[in-house]
């Protein structure tokens, strides 16, 4: 069963989301603060993480910086601000996905199983299935163990970056829109996501180029989308 750690310095809220996780088969932990938190994923093991911007003693964001540090659980934010720098700082930071208060608690539950999924398959192994990689270059995707490696080194990325990235390796050369990765990657329409993309794509190149700058592999198309180049 899947343990999902609740942060908000609102208690209201937390109980709320409590019930209606609760009531889809997961496991609630519950925190008041960042460092609450922290503390938590320290001593469990945790599956996702929701988490609140604004709260006393570590704020949302902070703790998210701490817990990629050394963690790839699926993150999602949760802030009464709506403005797009605000979602873009949360995305900036490791979250996964980003939840305006008011929410409607529906909403935020389809976002916590459409993660749960992708956090699911990127933590399988499928040892006995055989091998199935995907290259180009240095750059090599082991889908079966879900690793993926640069000239032999192994490179770490959240669960949305791994299925950005294997998407585009699958089809290296195919040139894709904003809309087109989102939509595939996150099964819902695309209204307005081009920053939410972008944000990802640059995060995958700090972690697969030498020079994030002048990309080898993850390369843009101006006025078009983007693309892994075939080499």
């Amino acid at each position: 069963m899947s343990k999902i750690l609740v942060c908000d310095d609102d208690k209201e809220i937390v109980e709320a989301i409590d019930i209606y996780l609760t009531q889809e088969g997961y496991t609630v932990r519950k925190a008041y603060d960042g460092e609450e938190a922290l503390k938590i994923l320290k001593e469990e093991e945790i599956d996702l993480l929701i988490i609140d911007v604004m709260m006393p003693r570590l704020d949302g964001i902070r703790a998210t910086l701490k817990i990629r540090e050394e963690n790839n659980i699926p993150i999602i934010i949760l802030s009464a601000k709506s403005e797009d720098a605000d979602k873009i700082l949360g995305l900036n930071v490791g979250a996964d996905d980003y939840v305006t208060k008011p929410f409607n608690p529906l909403e935020l539950v389809a976002r916590v199983k459409s993660q749960m999924r992708r956090y699911t398959q990127l933590g399988s192994t499928r040892m006995d299935e055989g091998k199935a990689v995907y290259s180009t270059g240095g750059l090599s995707i082991n889908d079966d163990l879900k690793e993926v490696t640069v000239d032999g080194e192994p490179v770490k990325l959240t669960p949305i970056e791994y299925n950005i990235l294997l998407f585009l390796v699958k089809n290296q050369g195919k040139v894709f829109s904003i809309d087109q990765i989102y939509e595939k990657i996150w099964n819902e329409d695309a209204i307005g996501v081009d920053n939410t993309v972008a944000v990802h794509i640059r995060h995958i190149r700090e972690k697969i180029e030498i020079n994030p700058k002048e990309p080898r592999y993850l390369k843009v198309v101006w006025g078009v989308g983007y693309k892994v180049e075939k080499l």
